[in-house]
């Protein structure tokens, strides 16, 4: 039997989703009765009416007094508040209870009003289930105000997006942990929280243990566990503090009852941290805390394609690896739970959330923060910089220092799924050569193998695939081949070395019940190798190995490593429990954990695949450079698509499956910047796009962009038209051309930011706003970016013009080309850009090595440098450059390396050799060029001769 109760509009909220029709704005008035709450009094014959009147109007008078008199109270005490902590409701109640209501209905009358004394933006969402309809009762039942988010254009809501408001959210006294000890630590204070009342998720665990770790003067670390029970921690190695710090830049205050951690900035006072905006969640899948934030200006939290400031109006960024081509409000492939927020004056801290697990971040207008993940527990650093760089280098010191690179990763890499021959690939090789245009490094996709399968190659299309890669190395140029984690599991028994030696080890990714788990992938039925095993390390090598004695590549390529499946969860499907369908799913594509992929049920050697799924792509690169590093004894060259904190000790990345869209260009900007501050710099996207038909103009202007992207690869699918330089136009071939030559000439300067990446933890593509953290007017910008502190490059974005707009920070500015200066005041400046041309502009005060590029960068990199300075309005400039043989393995740490400092002052360059090596004696500085001399010199000398020169009316 199903009773129907009718549903006003204002008692019913979809969750999630975004209705087209506006509502009603809501009552604000709070003093007056709600038709529904009001009851009746009982007659009382034995007193006179006038008597009752009097009576009942005394007692409305001293309740709307005293509550006048708590709500003036409370404003006034309010005014003293932090700007970024809301306003609290009356104490003491709990808003919208079930309690029943007095017979005047004063009670709940007031609770409403304390619920609506919460500010829309200040709302913090009691039901983020999706696809349900959330009613008053539901929200009630949970202990939460409901209230139907207001459409008024004095809403503290998006005006687009009004619907991103909860309209069941929390009350101030909603049950949490209570402080109850406290006690000091070699490294800072732990101490033991308490929650008397069960919440609304299963698995409440009551009694929780905080730990807080003063580690270094910037890196403060907080680690809330459950003392009675191991849960999981996510298997990554982090730096060991064994004393405190003795200067901490941060001040820390705990709240006793409720619970909750304060972090401030002590030159500032500024809040970098506040969890007392919203009660603390610790179940067993429900893990849960929210933070203020300073500012709206908020970074990372990869990967999602955006812009690269994120949207803080109702914005939920989703974590859980997925194989989907790029697209907005999606999880995708890498997970990266790590955000860098910029603070008044131009400071900035970074804050990482170690946990694997599938989570919603939730950012909304106050400005604030949601972390919500379903497992693990919750283990947090912040980070206090002050600068945007010093964060980044901050984080990276924790996760891990991206790898330096092998010198040829940095050359043009040309690749297409669909090349469909060993020849044809050949063929495209010989016509780059011919052409003049430089390339490093050829790739082939999956229909070099043989049916799909890994570590094999086609023996009749790729009859010559050997004979190729050996033509390569005679020209200085390299091969990379794809791998996808899918071993075939159907072939016939004795017939596929990977799949039987795999079994016999047992390196597979077991099902529920410990059979090896069957999913689906390009080769059909497969089977996933489980990384977090050292035995699949083994086997992988040998895998590796085997090949590489028939074809001899020099990089692998791992791809679909989230992992990926054609199948949901397994073709046996996956067992039903709350593992495979937790009591809160966050937003992920498809649903269900298990959406085009393995069971969250399956087990590993470390763990269940619920646990370890978004660290698949991560333990895959380990395994995949380990392997190489053996197999070539010369660094390893690794790109990966899934991606975890730490994955820059191990691979690169490129952004995914894009479209041959101006979209898809602009946006590329965002993810290499993303990926920068993410410790990941060897990060680029599909140059021309990856999927749709290749369009001309949309293919220079990209081929000049990716000319910029610290990797650089141009690929394309299967069934779409060749897009390398050489199936275009000869003025197209042309422009495509001088851009890679242009890269290829700034080699030197690439080479030595990734040497401060490595050693250093800097970025390499820079936003603008890292050098000009002070320019507020910077923090929004993704339509250009920097090489390191002193490359602006400001590419064209979008079709048929020929000009570009660009912004440049205060200061002087040197076009690279021609010296021309222009001197900004932090304004937007519009540029010539005609079809062949990139804008780069030199900041004053840098000087750039350069070399005369060639066809690829082995013999670029043996030409005499040429030195660009960018002279300040005091005539001086500096510059650097990190130079040892491109390929030995930790060439730095061993001592094998040149390092030279070069410097201009008082009309004198120097240059000073902190480190020398022998690689460093094979190159000279053959010229240089100096912009904004201000007078013509009567002569140059150089090592105390005379030199010739020229001098040009720019001041060049």
């Amino acid at each position: 039997m199903v009773s129907y109760k009718r549903l006003n509009p204002e008692d019913v909220q979809f969750s999630r989703a975004v209705l087209s029709e506006e509502r009603h704005p809501v009552q604000e008035d709070v003093s007056g009765l709600e038709p529904e709450d009001s009851s009746l009094l009982t007659r009382r014959p034995s007193c006179s009416i006038t008597t009752a009147l009097l009576v009942i109007s005394c007692l409305l008078l001293v309740l709307c007094g005293g509550w006048l008199l708590g709500t003036i109270f409370w404003l006034h005490s309010s005014s003293n508040v932090d700007p970024h902590k809301p306003p609290l409701p009356v104490p003491g109640q709990t808003p919208d209870s079930k309690a029943q209501a007095g017979p005047n209905g004063t009670t709940v009358a007031s609770r409403r009003g304390a619920c609506r004394l919460i500010p829309e933006a200040w709302r913090f969402d009691c039901y983020p289930e999706r696809g349900m309809v959330v009613t008053r009762e539901m929200c009630e039942a949970r202990n939460c105000c409901f209230i139907p988010a207001s459409t008024r254009p004095s809403s503290a809501a998006h005006t687009s997006g009004e619907n991103g408001i909860p309209w069941c959210f929390y009350p101030p006294d909603f049950p949490s942990y209570s402080l109850v000890s406290l006690n000091d630590t070699s490294l800072g204070q732990k101490g033991t929280l308490v929650k008397e009342v069960k919440t609304y998720y299963p698995g409440d665990i009551l009694n929780v243990e905080v730990e807080i770790r003063q580690e270094t003067n910037t890196r403060l670390r907080v680690r809330i566990t459950d003392p009675s029970a191991s849960r999981f921690e996510v298997p990554i190695s982090v730096p060991t503090a064994t004393t405190k710090a003795e200067n901490p830049e941060y001040v820390i205050e705990l709240s006793k009852q409720p619970f909750g951690l304060i972090v401030r900035r002590s030159s500032t006072g500024a809040m970098l941290l506040d969890t007392n905006v919203a009660p603390l969640f610790y179940a067993d899948q429900f893990l849960q805390f929210s933070t203020s934030l300073p500012s709206q200006f908020i970074y990372g939290l990869g990967e999602h394609r955006s812009t690269f400031l994120h949207d803080v109006h109702w914005n939920t960024l989703t974590m859980w690896a997925r194989d989907a081509a790029p697209m907005e409000q999606t999880n995708l492939y890498g997970v990266h739970p790590f955000y860098l927020s910029m603070e008044d004056g131009g400071n900035a801290h970074g804050f990482f959330l170690l946990n694997s697990n599938a989570m919603d971040v939730v950012l909304q207008p106050a400005p604030a923060l949601t972390w919500r993940t379903i497992g693990g527990i919750l283990d947090f650093y912040v980070f206090l910089g002050p600068d945007p760089g010093s964060v980044v280098e901050q984080y990276v010191e924790v996760v891990g220092y991206p790898a330096m690179p092998i010198y040829w990763a940095l050359g043009y890499h040309l690749c297409r799924w669909g090349y469909n021959t060993s020849d044809s690939t050949w063929e495209v090789v010989k016509s780059m050569r011919n052409y003049g245009i430089p390339q490093d490094v050829q790739w082939n996709d999956i229909d070099y193998m043989d049916r799909q399968m890994d570590f094999t190659y086609d023996p009749t299309n790729f009859a010559t695939l050997p004979d190729l890669v050996k033509d390569l190395h005679v020209h200085d140029q390299r091969y990379v081949m794809i791998l996808d984690p899918g071993i075939s599991s159907s072939q016939p028994e004795g017939s596929y070395w990977p799949f039987d030696e795999g079994l016999k080890r047992g390196v597979f990714i077991k099902d529920a019940e410990g059979k090896t788990l069957i999913g689906k992938v390009w080769p059909g039925l497969t089977a996933f190798p489980d990384f977090s095993d050292e035995v699949t390390h083994d086997w992988w090598f040998d895998n590796l190995q085997r090949l590489h004695q028939k074809v001899p590549f020099d990089g692998v390529w791992i791809d679909m490593n989230e992992p990926s499946s054609f199948l949901d969860g397994s073709t046996s499907g996956c067992p039903s429990s709350s593992i495979e369908n937790p009591p809160y799913t966050p937003g992920v594509l498809g649903g269900s954990l298990r959406a085009k992929t393995v069971c969250a049920t399956a087990q590993q050697k470390q763990s269940i695949h619920y646990n370890m799924h978004s660290l698949y792509g991560l333990m895959e690169a380990k395994a995949t450079a380990s392997a190489m590093k053996r197999i070539v004894a010369k660094r390893p060259f690794v790109i990966s698509r899934s991606t975890f904190p730490s994955q820059g000790m191990y691979s690169g990345h490129w952004l995914g499956d894009n479209r041959s869209q101006w979209k898809d260009l602009y946006t590329s900007i965002a993810g290499m910047l993303t990926f920068n501050i993410l410790g990941i710099p060897l990060v680029g996207a599909d140059i021309c796009g990856f999927s749709e038909q290749p369009q001309e103009e949309l293919c220079i202007r990209w081929t000049q962009l990716g000319a910029f992207y610290p990797f650089t690869r141009n690929h394309n699918s299967i069934n779409m038209n060749p897009q390398d330089p050489t199936a275009f136009s000869p003025m197209a071939r042309t422009a495509m051309k001088q851009a890679l030559l242009l890269r290829y000439s700034l080699f030197p300067v690439l080479y030595t930011l990734f040497h401060h990446a490595h050693v250093h933890g800097h970025t390499v593509a820079r936003p603008i706003m890292f050098e000009f953290p002070k320019d507020v007017k910077a923090y929004g910008i993704d339509k250009q970016f920097m090489w390191g502190k002193s490359l602006l490059v400001t590419p064209v974005l979008d079709p048929g013009v020929d000009y570009v707009e660009g912004y440049f920070p205060e200061g002087l500015w040197y076009d690279f080309y021609t010296g021309d200066s222009v001197r900004s005041q932090g304004e937007e400046l519009r540029l010539p850009a005609p079809l062949d041309k990139i804008n780069l502009h030199l900041r004053e005060g840098s000087i750039l090595p350069t070399q005369t590029p060639n066809l690829t960068l082995w013999v670029s990199s043996g030409q005499p440098l040429h030195l660009i300075s960018a002279l300040s309005d005091d005539g001086s400039a500096s510059g650097d450059l990190f130079w040892d043989d491109g390929e030995t393995v930790d060439s730095y740490e061993t001592v094998q390396y040149s390092y030279i400092i070069f410097k201009v002052a008082q009309n004198l360059m120097t240059s000073q050799v902190l480190q020398s090596n022998i690689e460093a004696t094979y190159i000279t500085v053959e010229s240089a060029t100096f912009y904004g001399v201000k007078e013509k010199p009567s002569k140059v000398l150089v090592n105390s001769q005379d030199a010739t020169f020229t001098y040009r009316d720019n001041k060049v």
